[in-house]
């Protein structure tokens, strides 16, 4: 798992791709360092790719040196966990190894290199063939490869589609634009901040994929980027994420042109992506609301909230976990609403404005008159909202502190932290600091406020 030894049974391999970053064609790119060990197959049948990233020079890492370094990797390792345990469409983590290396990394890309311990992060996944796969063979005119990669993508990851051809290309997309949205759905729903969703870093099977400057809204902010490569176009930003990705979609259509008989019906599945984003979105936020009953204004009740957390900057994990534990009071004490109103945004809130509060606090009180129409029993609508409102969520400045702690030989916070996220919906009352507010040493620091591309 760090990459010393290849047995005779491994089939190591590097992958070729391209990709348009920050919107911008750049070429061939490629595996620079990650180098997958081979395919096995799991107890329940399924296959599963193990790829290390870190262990060295790939064809594919021009100048570098194909190596990784324990903060980048330790963050890969952590999140991807932390997504499944919150049922996000993800990459798994199989192993974190410390080389005894120093690795030499400029974080910021301003002139200050320094030497850092180097690691390698062994993840897995059904496969990590991406959108930029299919655009390189596009670009290079190698038709017959594209055709090729297309068929083992259907034949080994969308069988149910049937055998590939030209009507299965076009069902093979739809489905790929389908499980795009409900990854964005997901993020969305959980505040999770991608930072660089270049093409190359979209999974062809609709998985959250490259875990670079990722971050987690903590005051709500739909035009908060954690990646200060993206700080001049805020391009990656969280309120961007949906039309990003129908735009990454667009590019992946435009390569697979080739393969289909009627171009322009790729159209339609573009609109299928934006209607399947908006329906799971619907769903998910009337889940977190405890809401199970439809509405004629549902929707404007939502797109309310979104408007009012953005104005009241408020902590979004800790507000809906507030609101889920205030339901049951909320439908049964209208008398203690003001002071619940009160209690949920001082536990959330980062310094909200007057007019934000004031805001927020209308919604909240148009949002209780719709939750007492609800017939479900207040204790269920509770448990309910408990379930899809998580109290822990990998904030950065928690990873960080697992880094530097980690840095010095102490796995204990890792450890700890891990564990914490595998039940990321239950209380554990034990590790209440883990869900705490971000702290004000974290706001601008370092590793929790602001990454980049090494990171």
């Amino acid at each position: 798992m760090a990459g010393n030894l290849v047995t005779d049974s491994m089939k190591p391999f590097a992958a070729r791709y391209g990709g348009h970053q920050f919107g911008h064609w750049a070429g061939q790119l490629g595996d620079g360092r990650a180098i997958s060990l081979g395919e096995l197959k799991a107890t329940n049948d399924s296959t599963w790719e193990i790829q290390l990233k870190g262990a060295g020079p790939t064809p594919y890492s021009r100048r570098a040196d194909g190596r990784a370094v324990l903060r980048s990797s330790l963050r890969e390792f952590l999140c991807s966990e932390a997504m499944y345990y919150l049922g996000v469409p993800t990459t798994r983590a199989l192993s974190l190894v410390g080389t005894g290396d120093t690795v030499v990394r400029d974080m910021f890309y301003n002139g200050n290199p320094q030497d850092e311990p180097g690691a390698v992060v062994a993840r897995v996944a059904p496969t990590f063939i991406r959108f930029g796969n299919f655009q390189m063979m596009a670009v290079a005119g190698e038709m017959d490869n594209l055709r090729a990669l297309a068929d083992y993508v259907i034949q080994h990851f969308y069988p149910e589609l049937g055998a590939p051809s030209p009507e299965v290309y076009m069902r093979w997309f739809e489905e790929v634009c389908r499980r795009t949205a409900v990854m964005i759905a997901h993020w969305m729903s959980v505040g999770f901040v991608h930072g660089v969703m270049n093409t190359d870093n979209m999974s062809i099977l609709g998985l959250t994929i490259d875990y670079g400057p990722y971050g987690w809204l903590e005051p709500y902010d739909l035009d908060w980027t954690p990646n200060t490569t993206d700080f001049s176009s805020r391009r990656y930003a969280f309120g961007q994420q949906p039309q990003v990705a129908l735009w990454n979609l667009y590019q992946l259509a435009r390569a697979i042109v080739p393969l289909v008989k009627e171009p322009e019906a790729l159209r339609e599945s573009l609109d299928q992506y934006t209607k399947t984003l908006a329906e799971t979105r619907h769903a998910m936020m009337m889940r977190k609301l405890g809401l199970r009953t439809q509405a004629s204004d549902d929707q404007a009740l939502i797109e309310a909230l979104l408007e009012a957390l953005a104005e009241s900057q408020v902590d979004m994990t800790i507000f809906f976990r507030r609101l889920s534990q205030a339901a049951p009071a909320l439908i049964s004490s209208p008398e203690n609403q003001d002071a619940l109103f009160q209690e949920l945004l001082q536990a959330a809130s980062y310094g909200t404005s007057p007019e934000g509060e004031q805001l927020l606090t209308q919604w909240l009180q148009r949002y209780t008159d719709r939750l007492r129409q609800e017939p479900a029993d207040p204790a269920s609508i509770r448990e309910s909202m408990l379930s899809a409102n998580p109290k822990y969520v990998l904030r950065n400045y928690l990873a960080q502190q697992a880094i530097e702690a980690a840095e010095t030989g102490d796995l204990s916070v890792l450890n700890r932290l891990m564990e914490v996220l595998k039940t990321p919906f239950a209380e554990q009352p034990e590790h209440d600091e883990l869900a705490a507010k971000r702290p004000d040493w974290a706001r601008t620091k370092a590793g929790c406020a602001t990454l980049s591309c090494s990171s």
